[in-house]
């Protein structure tokens, strides 16, 4: 009978601290609120641009899909607030706290840069590189808080190595089982580590 009772009482605490992990919002890490703003304003963009009404998993397949592919319209889909938020996190990327570090800070001075259409400035316009930082609060908290074992190893094998094409972030992403990919962990990386970081780099084309 005790045991039983041990058992039960067990069963409950797991439960419940299962729930209490599985409803963290991770970006609470940022007390301003513009962690939220970005991520609301990227689904905005998303579901006005591609108009799949409530389906969520094709609109963001569609959008990974046309990452990877390099066929994704920059001139239609960003909205000019998302524009600006990409400024705003542009601006901050020097701040401790920043969600976006210098590739040279990231990695050894060995690293080989690799080129991406998407994430690496043009030689004309020499810029250091921002990369996601994959080592920061906010990943390790998607990281952390994420049921899908494939996404927690793509952030594991970014961490080693950031210095990884947009394209075949997006590609890695797609491929994640339907109902491990409509988690919230996995939307708030693809907003941050793929859109986001896309219109940092394309930004100064809006004007």
């Amino acid at each position: 009978m005790i045991r039983s009772r041990i058992a039960l009482i067990a069963f409950l605490l797991i439960t419940i601290f299962g729930h209490s992990q599985s409803g963290i919002n991770c970006l609470s890490v940022d007390s301003s609120g513009l962690y939220s703003k970005a991520f609301n304003s990227f689904e905005k963009d998303l579901f006005a641009h591609y108009k799949f009404g409530n389906d969520s998993i094709k609109t963001y397949r569609t959008f990974l899909a046309e990452v990877a592919s390099l066929s994704l319209d920059l001139r239609k889909l960003p909205s000019n607030n998302s524009i600006q938020l990409a400024r705003v996190f542009k601006k901050k990327s020097s701040d401790p706290n920043s969600i976006w570090v210098k590739l040279s800070d990231y990695e050894n001075q060995e690293a080989t840069k690799k080129a991406s259409p998407y994430t690496n400035p043009s030689k004309k316009d020499e810029e250091e590189i921002l990369i996601f930082n994959y080592r920061g609060g906010l990943i390790q908290c998607l990281k952390n808080n994420s049921a899908s074992d494939d996404f927690q190893n793509i952030i594991s094998t970014l961490e080693e190595d950031g210095n990884v094409s947009t394209s075949l972030i997006a590609q890695r992403i797609y491929y994640i089982p339907d109902k491990k990919f409509k988690a919230s962990e996995i939307k708030k990386f693809i907003a941050f580590d793929i859109y986001y970081s896309i219109l940092m780099v394309i930004e100064k084309a809006f004007g």
